[in-house]
């Protein structure tokens, strides 16, 4: 998957954000790792004497070295990814790097563990805005879709990669899915022999599944083309087959007419 470091590149949301979505305003806020350009003039630091705080400084370093991690091992691979290509993407110098992160699976971890936060509570909030829980799981798939369709870098690298990353990237992976147990609190008892805890893992892992198959062929960009599918398959074991044909049968809530796809142009 390609990306560019060029300062004026133009990062444009792919999926289906609106523009004035509580997910578009999250992302412009505090953007998933990889959202940006590590080479982004905005976040430039002039050289020599500088009244900048060197808090500032190596939090500035630090975002920058994330983006361009994320940059950097989407394209390369996890594996072929080295400090000085995350740097050199970065604009960031290799003692900088070393006094913020103790190395690549480090930053790695790092990068991993701010893009999922982000995106959690963005699903999240998603979910806790619709009226009730079948809503909430169509409203949570879209956003989680769209978002990793927008950030198709943060996408690769967390998807895809960190299987190369080692046991503790996967044992952070673990960690992400589980979160979404909470997500099937409210769901129906399901009939039959199979616990809710148990049926909504091998839903989750299921979703994952398809998701890094389009991740991984490079299809990410179709990602909220999965919606409907998706929706369904989570609903039916807890609601049958005609509930969740149901839910799919409402109309979703309509956003403005007019309104544009989420964007961030760099300056």
């Amino acid at each position: 998957m390609s990306t560019t470091d060029e300062p004026t590149q133009v990062v444009r949301i792919r999926g289906t954000l609106a523009a004035d979505s509580p997910a578009c305003e999250a992302l412009a806020t505090t953007p998933l790792p990889g959202t940006r350009p590590g080479r982004d003039r905005a976040r430039a630091l002039k050289r020599g004497p500088s009244s900048v705080p060197p808090e500032v400084v190596a939090a500035t370093q630090r975002d920058r070295l994330l983006d361009g991690l994320v940059h950097t091992v989407a394209s390369k691979g996890y594996a072929s990814a080295r400090v000085s290509d995350i740097c050199h993407s970065a604009g960031v110098t290799r003692p900088a790097f070393y006094a913020l992160f103790e190395g690549k699976e480090n930053a790695f971890l790092a990068a991993y563990r701010k893009g999922t936060g982000v995106l959690f509570h963005m699903v999240e909030d998603a979910y806790l805005d619709a009226p009730d829980w079948r809503p909430g799981i169509r409203a949570g798939l879209a956003v989680l879709l769209d978002v990793l369709a927008s950030v198709p870098s943060f996408a690769a690298m967390a998807i895809v990669e960190i299987d190369a990353a080692g046991p503790a990237a996967r044992q952070e992976r673990d960690k992400f899915l589980g979160r979404f147990q909470r997500f099937f609190a409210a769901a129906p008892r399901p009939a039959g022999p199979v616990g809710s805890r148990q049926l909504a893992e091998a839903v989750i892992g299921g979703v994952y599944s398809m998701i890094y198959r389009h991740v991984a062929w490079e299809n990410t960009a179709e990602l909220p083309e999965l919606l409907p599918a998706l929706t369904y398959f989570v609903l039916a074991p807890f609601l049958g087959p005609a509930g969740a044909a149901t839910e799919l049968a409402t109309p979703a809530p309509e956003r403005p007419s007019g309104t544009a796809p989420c964007a961030r142009r760099r300056s």
